[in-house]
């Protein structure tokens, strides 16, 4: 949900105490417009901040559309002065999000091409206060958000299983979490992915493995009913497809939202 607090930030970092760039008189058009083929996200703040200044959103394209050079993503009508005020907000939001779109969207075709069944999934290295758009933005990608904060899950990782041991960490964690609440375990070697799933994980991470030691960890976690496996760690869009044939649930690639480029897009006002 975008609230009225993050609009105003938003607008308050781009047009400062004192803006006299804009101060155009009349009313205008607009049209937020891809200049490079890909899939479109973000269009939902976009929208928020237009609104916002009180321009009129005429129609826009949906989340997770894919659209070619060229192609118009949203149009707008309104005071030429809120136009333009919220123009470099809006391209900014949506052409961030956008470029997270279509990494995940590439991530998973890619992925899919080895295996129907895996998930590809985000991280929570996320931009601090941009969050609930890059998730959504994954989403609009074919992705999974995977957790979208600490309450959500708990992972015991590297730094827990050396402060508290792995199986005492496990034990530890389950006694204070609620029954819906899953316990993810993250092993750096083949060897602890079986001890993560007899101390009772409910999922498996398979931490910055190489393919093969994955894929035989894999194996190793075949009688274990129930207990899912993911993969994670320096995974790229060049790799996805190698570790989706490795037959693990789920692989999570913190590169979907730290490091995809925008998406191009462009403002343009009038006829």
């Amino acid at each position: 949900m975008i609230t009225e607090t993050q609009i105003e930030r938003w607008l308050r970092e781009d047009l400062g105490h004192h803006d006299v760039t804009n101060q155009v008189p009349g009313e205008t058009t607009g049209r937020l417009i891809a200049k490079e083929s890909g899939t479109i996200a973000g269009v939902e703040a976009a929208r928020a901040v237009l609104e916002y200044l009180g321009v009129d959103v005429l129609d826009s394209v949906d989340p997770g559309t894919n659209v070619d050079a060229g192609e118009v993503v949203l149009r707008v009508e309104g005071p030429a002065r809120d136009v333009l005020r919220g123009e470099r907000v809006a391209i900014n939001l949506a052409g961030h999000a956008s470029g997270i779109a279509t990494k995940t969207r590439a991530a998973v075709e890619r992925a899919r091409g080895e295996s129907d069944a895996v998930r590809i999934a985000a991280t929570r290295k996320t931009t601090p206060g941009l969050r609930g758009l890059e998730k959504r933005a994954v989403v609009a990608g074919g992705g999974d958000t995977h957790r979208l904060d600490l309450s959500h899950m708990v992972m015991v990782k590297e730094n827990h299983v050396a402060e508290m041991g792995l199986e005492q960490a496990v034990s530890a964690f389950r006694e204070r979490v609620s029954f819906a609440t899953k316990i993810e375990v993250e092993v750096e070697t083949v060897a602890d992915a079986p001890r993560a799933a007899a101390a009772e994980a409910d999922i498996v991470l398979l931490d910055n493995m190489e393919p093969s030691a994955v894929e035989t960890a894999v194996s190793e976690l075949e009688d274990y009913d129930g207990v899912l496996v993911e993969a994670s760690g320096g995974i790229t869009l060049e790799t996805v497809a190698e570790y989706a044939a490795t037959g693990v649930d789920v692989i999570s690639m913190g590169a979907l939202t730290h490091s995809a480029p925008s998406l191009d897009l462009s403002f343009r006002t009038g006829e």
